[in-house]
């Protein structure tokens, strides 16, 4: 028993140290530049084995020099109470899973009737941009409860020791918006050929509506959907309140 006990308490001042860890990193933060995210060392070694050459693009730009209309237009697609929550949509939340719960039992029964032709059900977030930021900086793709527990952990912990300004900035500056293309600047360069402070409110609009899918999007730049959705997020875009 002296030798479990023993094993917990070491357990336990690990997961204490971890979390040291983070929150000094995020306290960082406020002053230093991120040179990179957990989720984009992940994407720089799939893309360095998966191809002959590492095509990489990422220029990091100051909150000034990012266009008021893309800081609206993601705000209105991805997290349009970003400046009110606490850094954590509950009722969003609590809509995903129920949702996601939803599409399992339907790809459940699917699979019963037709095993070799069903599909994995689509998961959808619910997640803020604070938690997207707090995923993407620290922790791994993983979906568990686990991991969904670390990322509000540290969702809390970005918005006590940051601005709104300061992590919007930070996630504008590291999001994906296609394989090796990360933040403002480079979007608006490989999409639009010009810098992230010169997008208009419809480029904008169609780099917002590619943030959840940003690969996929790529591949179909004609999307009958992407185009109609910008449309939207540019009409939401007046109401949509920056740090």
């Amino acid at each position: 028993m002296r030798a479990l006990g023993r094993w917990l308490l070491l357990l336990a001042l690990a997961g204490l140290a971890l979390q040291l860890f983070f929150v000094g990193r995020i306290a960082l933060m406020a002053v230093v530049d991120p040179q990179s995210t957990a989720f984009q060392r992940s994407e720089a070694w799939r893309i360095a084995t998966e191809r002959e050459r590492l095509r990489w693009r990422q220029d990091w730009v100051p909150y000034a020099r990012i266009s008021d209309h893309l800081k609206r237009a993601v705000i209105a697609s991805e997290d349009d109470g970003f400046t009110s929550h606490d850094g954590v949509d509950w009722e969003a939340l609590e809509k995903a899973w129920q949702r996601n719960a939803k599409a399992e039992e339907q790809a459940a029964r699917r699979a019963q009737l037709q095993p070799r032709a069903s599909r994995p059900p689509r998961i959808v977030g619910g997640s803020t941009i604070t938690q997207q930021l707090a995923k993407n900086l620290l922790l791994s793709g993983e979906r568990t409860l686990v991991r969904k527990g670390q990322e509000i952990v540290l969702t809390f912990a970005l918005e006590q020791l940051l601005t709104k300004q300061r992590i919007l900035e930070i996630y504008l500056n590291s999001v994906e918006w296609g394989e090796g293309v990360f933040g403002a600047e480079a979007a608006a360069r490989h999409y639009w050929r010009k810098a992230a402070s010169e997008l208009t409110p419809y480029e904008a609009a169609r780099l917002a509506v590619m943030l959840p899918r940003p690969r996929y999007f790529e591949k179909v730049p004609d999307s009958g959907y992407l185009a109609s959705r910008a449309q939207t997020i540019v009409a939401r875009m007046r109401n949509a309140e920056l740090p």
